[in-house]
């Protein structure tokens, strides 16, 4: 479970929280850059303070028994690429393993994720180092593993319209067939309605339906850009299940951007 504040009594209290639950890890999110969240100094915003931040950090790993992470950024901008430090203060105070984003906050997703930079991060610490950004086929990763020295790769904004690509990106590197990649424009149709349904089923019908628009909203995007505009504001505006079924199952069956879908990891 990923926890993002900036109290420490309020982290301390959703880590033990979380693990009561059965959290196996709590993660420390320190590199968000929204706006909505750095705006509460949260996020990426903590790496302006790094003393503040470790404040947060001994709180949680005071609290719970469970291995405890942090997620950071380079820094906030260029001038402050302090990862490095908040990585080897936060592996002092017990952290268990760190993940980096190569950008910094003042970037958010502009740009060329640096991959070689990450390596100084790794340098700075004898914990495990996830590298992360702009990572989503199996070349990519094997490429940010060799620049950055880094232990593990994480997905992120890959998995949009694609959620089987961390397990592609996994079997490749085992050598073993890509488990769960739809082969045709009726399984992808398949995949999505059982995600959506998978959604209702867990959220409910009300929320369920509000909740999964974001998903197909990505799943059109990737595999169906040239549906009309009119067909794509039903099926994310749709309160009936049943019409939105039966409307991705009609746009997703015949969209001929489906037919790559291995490109999609």
């Amino acid at each position: 479970v990923q926890l993002a504040g900036h109290e420490a009594a309020h982290m301390a209290e959703g880590a033990r929280i979380a693990a009561g639950e059965g959290a196996d890890i709590i993660d420390i999110n320190m590199g968000c850059p929204a706006k909505k969240v750095t705006g509460g100094y949260a996020g990426s915003a903590l790496m302006r303070d790094l003393d503040h931040a470790l404040w947060l950090i001994e709180a949680v790993v005071g609290t719970v028994e469970v291995p405890v992470t942090v997620k950071m950024r380079l820094g906030w901008d260029e001038s402050a690429l302090n990862a490095p430090m908040l990585a080897r203060r936060a592996e002092q105070a017990g952290v268990k393993m760190v993940t980096v984003h190569g950008r910094t906050r003042c970037q958010f997703y502009q740009g060329k994720a640096d991959w070689r930079a990450i390596a100084r991060i790794k340098q700075a610490v004898s914990i495990p180092v996830v590298a992360n950004g702009d990572v989503g086929s199996p070349a990519e990763a094997a490429m940010i593993l060799d620049q950055s020295g880094a232990d593990a790769v994480m997905i992120g904004r890959a998995h949009y319209g694609a959620p089987w690509t961390a397990g592609s990106i996994a079997a490749a590197a085992a050598k073993d067939a890509a488990p769960g990649v739809p082969e045709s424009p009726q399984a992808l149709a398949d995949y999505i309605v059982a995600h959506y349904e998978d959604m209702l089923t867990l959220y409910g019908i009300e929320s369920g339906v509000r909740q999964a628009r974001k998903h197909l909203g990505w799943y059109l995007d990737r595999h169906a850009a040239g549906v009309v505009d009119e067909q794509r504001k039903a099926i994310l505006t749709c309160f009936e299940p049943a019409r939105v079924i039966a409307a991705l199952r009609e746009v997703f069956s015949r969209a001929a951007e489906a037919m790559n879908l291995r490109s999609a990891a």
